[in-house]
This record gives C-alpha cells, sequence and structure tokens, in this order.
C-alpha cells in the first residue's frame, strides 16, 4: 500500500488536472501564497496606522516618498527570510540557537518575547480605543477581542488560520476606498511619492522624527522569526522559492500601497485643519466633514490592523520559544499535541488583553519602552539573519547571498542601524535635536 502524496502544507494532495503550463504556475503559487502577504500586512499594524495617519495628518502629501524608499527595503530582507525559511526548514530562532550557540540564542529570543509582549499590549489599547469610539466599553471590547484570537489560532489548523488571515489582510482594500472619498489631488500624490518635497517650516526635529518613524514601521523584528517559521510551517521546497518571492514582493507592494492610503487620510485632516493624537481622534473628527463611511471605516480598520498584528506577533513568540523549548510549535497539531506551543500563544493574547483594562495603566509609557526596544533589537537580529544568508555550510553555493546581495543587505542593515539609534534616543531624550 503506498502512502498519499502530501502538498507543502502536509495535508493529503488533491490530484488537479491541468494541461496548461500557466495552469500549473498558477496552482503552485496559490499553494505558496501566504506568509509573505500576511507578514507584510501584519506590519501595519495599530502603531503603523497612527504613524502612517500622523504623517499625512501633520504634513498633508509630503512624506509619501517615504513609501518608495521603504518597499525595497521591505522585499530584500524578508526575501533573505523565506530563503533561509525554505534552505533549512527551521524557525529563525532555531537557526540562531544552533549556529550562533545558546548565549546569543537567549539573548535573541529574550530580546524578541520582551517586545512582542509590549507591542500586545498596544495592540489591545487600540482596540480598546476603536471600538470604545463605535460604543463598545472596553470590558466587553478586549475580552472578546482576546477571545476571538484564541479560538482562530487553536483550531489544530494551518490552512483554516492562514485563509482567515488572508481575508483580513484583504479587507485593508478599504483604505483605498476611503482615500478616494476623501478627493485627494491625484496630480499632487503622484508628484509627492516619486519626489521629495519640503513641507512649511522646513527641516525640523518633528519632521525627522517622523521620517524616522514611518522607516521604522517598514521592518520589526517579530517580522524575521514569523515568516521563517511561517514558511518551515508550510513546508516549501526550493521549487517554490520563486513563488515565496513573488508572495513576498506582492505582500511589500500591496502594503506600501495600502500606508499611502492611510496617508491620504490622514491628509484630509490636514486640509481640514485637524488636530488630533491617534487615529480614533481623527476619525470622530472627519465624521461630520467626510461621512460615517469614513469615521466608522477608519475606527474598523484600526481594530483589524490591530487583530491582524496580535495573531501575527503572538505566534511569533510561540513559534520562537517552541523551537528553543523543542516542544511540537506546529499550527497542524491539535492543542493537546502541542500544548507548550499553544499556551504560549493563549498567555501573551490573554496576558496584553488584561494589562490594558487594568485603570490607568501607563500605556503611553509601554508605547515609548516598544519604540526604544525594537530600535535597539532590530539591527542585531537582521545581522543574524544576513550571517546566516552567507553560510556557505548551511546553505550552498546555489542559495547563499551573492555579492550584490550583500551590498543591498548591508547598506539596508547600515541605514535601519542609524535610524534606530536616531530614533532610540530621541524618544529617551525628546530635546536632544531641538
Amino acid at each position: 500500500m503506498t502512502k498519499p502524496q502530501l502538498d507543502t502544507t502536509g495535508m493529503p494532495a488533491v490530484g488537479v488536472l491541468v494541461r496548461r503550463t500557466w495552469q500549473k504556475h498558477l496552482l503552485t503559487f496559490l499553494m505558496v501564497f501566504g506568509p509573505g502577504l500576511i507578514v507584510m500586512e501584519a506590519d501595519n499594524d495599530a502603531g503603523a496606522v497612527s504613524t502612517y495617519m500622523q504623517a499625512g495628518g501633520q504634513y498633508g502629501m509630503h512624506l509619501l516618498w517615504t513609501l518608495v524608499v521603504l518597499l525595497p527595503i521591505c522585499y530584500f530582507v524578508q526575501e533573505m527570510v523565506a530563503r533561509l525559511g525554505i534552505a533549512t526548514g527551521k524557525g529563525h530562532a532555531a537557526m540562531i540557537y544552533e549556529r550562533f550557540g545558546k548565549w546569543w540564542g537567549r539573548f535573541s529570543l529574550i530580546d524578541l518575547l520582551i517586545v512582542n509582549f509590549l507591542t500586545l499590549v498596544t495592540e489591545f489599547a487600540a482596540i480598546s480605543l476603536a471600538l470604545s469610539a463605535l460604543g463598545v466599553g472596553p470590558w466587553i471590547a478586549v475580552p472578546v477581542a482576546a477571545v476571538g484570537l484564541i479560538l482562530m489560532v487553536v483550531t489544530g489548523s494551518y490552512l483554516r488560520w492562514e485563509r482567515i488571515v488572508i481575508a483580513l489582510c484583504l479587507l485593508d482594500l478599504t483604505w483605498f476606498g476611503l482615500a478616494y472619498v476623501v478627493h485627494p489631488d491625484w496630480a499632487s500624490v503622484a508628484g509627492n511619492t516619486m519626489l521629495p518635497t519640503m513641507p512649511a517650516g522646513g527641516i525640523t526635529s518633528n519632521l525627522v522624527f517622523l521620517v524616522i518613524a514611518v522607516v521604522g514601521t517598514t521592518i520589526a523584528p517579530w517580522q524575521l522569526f514569523f515568516q521563517q517559521s511561517c514558511v518551515a510551517e508550510k513546508r516549501l521546497r526550493f521549487a517554490d522559492l520563486k513563488w515565496a518571492r513573488l508572495d513576498t514582493l506582492i505582500g511589500a507592494i500591496f502594503t506600501v500601497a495600502v500606508a499611502g492610503a492611510m496617508m491620504l487620510v490622514g491628509n484630509y485632516g490636514y486640509q481640514h485643519h485637524v488636530v488630533f493624537e491617534d487615529p480614533a481622534q481623527l476619525a470622530l473628527a472627519l465624521g461630520p466633514i467626510a461621512g460615517n463611511f469614513v469615521r466608522n471605516g477608519v475606527l474598523l480598520l484600526m481594530v483589524n490592523a490591530a487583530v491582524l498584528g496580535t495573531t501575527a506577533i503572538s505566534l511569533a513568540s510561540a513559534w520562537a520559544y517552541g523551537e528553543v523549548k523543542d516542544w511540537e510549535h506546529s499550527l497542524h497539531k491539535k492543542v493537546w499535541e502541542a500544548p507548550g506551543f499553544y499556551a504560549t500563544y493563549i498567555v501573551c493574547v490573554a496576558a496584553a488583553a488584561a494589562i490594558v483594562l487594568i485603570p490607568r495603566m501607563p500605556l503611553q509609557l509601554v508605547i515609548i519602552s516598544v519604540q526604544v526596544f525594537a530600535g535597539l533589537i532590530l539591527p542585531s537580529a537582521i545581522i543574524f539573519l544576513q550571517l546566516l544568508l552567507n553560510d556557505r555550510e548551511l546553505l550552498g553555493e546555489r542559495w547563499v547571498n551573492r555579492p550584490w546581495n550583500n551590498v543591498i543587505n548591508w547598506t539596508i542593515i547600515a541605514v535601519l542601524f542609524a535610524l534606530s539609534l536616531l530614533l532610540a534616543a530621541q524618544v529617551m531624550l525628546p530635546n536632544l535635536f531641538n
């Protein structure tokens, strides 16, 4: 008796007769599709929504050009992650432990878990803020969101989770509808996207800080761990690499375009002289001006962004911790088959939700801490990635970085390192650049 063939997700393959090459390519791509889009769009989380809309609200369209800078950074870093995940079949945390030893492995893991948890707190804070503006109190909104996020993962099916999350990613297409409704000057949009322009007042410390914040939202440490574990979870092979790269490119383009739409909605507030501190305030202020579609759309998309960020970040922590502890750590497993893995995910979600419900919790301090920690951990995380991609013993001559890869990647690392240090310095010493 022969064993049934398995597809790239480990499930029994279903026979599909294809007669044309393009049909074969399309079906293969659809099987591979997912991790690249999810890891990119989940980074448009609640913090990113706030940053992009603040950029539009303070400076109109003048920072749209920064998104052109973000696109290659998004793609090249995450392409390395996908390639490494396919080559090793293991997650990022496991590879750091294996190639650099326990000390560096623990250093990267502990940093990751801390910054991930603090970020989760900010995601639930955004859920509370947005749904409160819609009339749903935090004592209902936060627990219901936490239960929904847990149920989405504990079904024991990677494919089911992936399809739900891709659907949530595609809900962000609504941002394009919101951008269209606020009727920006499309000629100005094109001009400010292609060429940097100077806002009134010239270069100020606030402008520099916001540019750094926009670029700093491009790559978060959890993304490296998440996508590599996700690729390993789907059991992709080298034959799938070109499709994984296409998936990552589509995700990068989609994410940057959505970010641009967020800036255009913020720009509408700028044009109407609306002063706001967070997207929920802007949404409420725009209601009488732009209508309920814009008001409710911004609030609900803010919740969607936080849900996407929460599930991806929590899974990044659970995968990384499960890899290091040598537990079963797969969404293909049932809860009783991988109890430690699922417990890590549940504890992350539940604890972050509980902290948000603490009265007078200093959430602003948590948000500042996230910026500082993320700024400090990101350069080291990407350096580990770059070193792994130059390990010929691990990858072989065919899949190791080429010289042009290294030039691009080390340039990106240097830029991100400098920006991360500036961002951390500005957050800790607000008057440093005044």
